[in-house]
Order: structure tokens, then sequence, then C-alpha cells
């Protein structure tokens, strides 16, 4: 499934790029918001046939929001830069930075994830990903 997601990520990054020139940046951006909510409403009451414990989210600790916000920030960079610099080049870079991130949460425990240890194989993906996500930049 995160095989998938990464696939349809690219194309989002594609499909989103021409959607942002074609109506603006962040009209594109509302939009697919919009219609992410309405997508994702129409599941919960489909799947939870109600509701759910979306009430919940209201008592949760706030920092945890923050997903939101690192959301629309990925749509609206990808929107920004896939017809900029192109969507493999956008999606190396992106990966690269999540991968340099997520080390970083493994290795440090954030946000209550079990500590991994940062080894000479793990660095050396993430090295040979970030040349991977620099090389994408030449045309």
């Amino acid at each position: 499934m995160a095989l998938l997601a990464g696939l349809a990520g690219s194309m989002q990054a594609a499909v989103m790029g021409r959607f942002g020139e074609r109506v603006g940046l962040v009209e594109a951006l509302a939009w697919v918001t919009l219609l992410s909510l309405a997508i994702a409403f129409g599941a919960l009451l489909v799947t939870r046939r109600g509701f759910g414990a979306l009430a919940e989210a209201w008592s949760a600790p706030k920092w945890l929001w923050l997903g939101a916000v690192l959301g629309t920030f990925v749509v609206f960079t990808i929107t920004l830069a896939s017809p900029r610099i192109g969507t493999a080049a956008t999606i190396g870079l992106l990966v690269a930075g999540q991968l340099a991130a997520g080390t970083v949460i493994d290795r440090y425990g954030l946000f209550g994830f079990d500590r991994i240890a940062l080894t000479w194989p793990r660095a050396l993906g993430i090295a040979l990903l970030a040349a991977g996500a620099v090389l994408t930049l030449r045309r």
C-alpha cells in the first residue's frame, strides 16, 4: 500500500502542477482540499456508519493537528514545484526530505515512536537517495 501511495504521490505532483497552472496555485490547493474533505467524510460515513471518534480529535493534543498543516504544505509545494523543476525532481527531493526526517524521527524516537539506530546501511541509503535527488535536478 505504501508503494501504491508513492505511485499516487508522483501522479499527484504532476496533476496538481498542471491544475495549479490552470486555475491558480492557491485555488488548486483550496479545491483539492475541499474535495479531499468530502471524500474523507464520505469514507468515514460509509465505514463507520456515522462520524465515529471524530469528536475526539478536539480533545487530542493540539500538536497532533500539525499533520493537517504539513499535508497542506506538501500539496502546495508539489503544486508549485512540479511545473518548474519537473515531476521526477519534485518527488526525488520530497522523498529525500522524507527519508532524512524519518531517520531523525526514528533515531531519537520523536513523536512517541520507538528508537531505531542509524546504521551505516541506512546512512548509505539516505546518502544515495540524496545524490539521486540532486541528479534529478539536471535536465
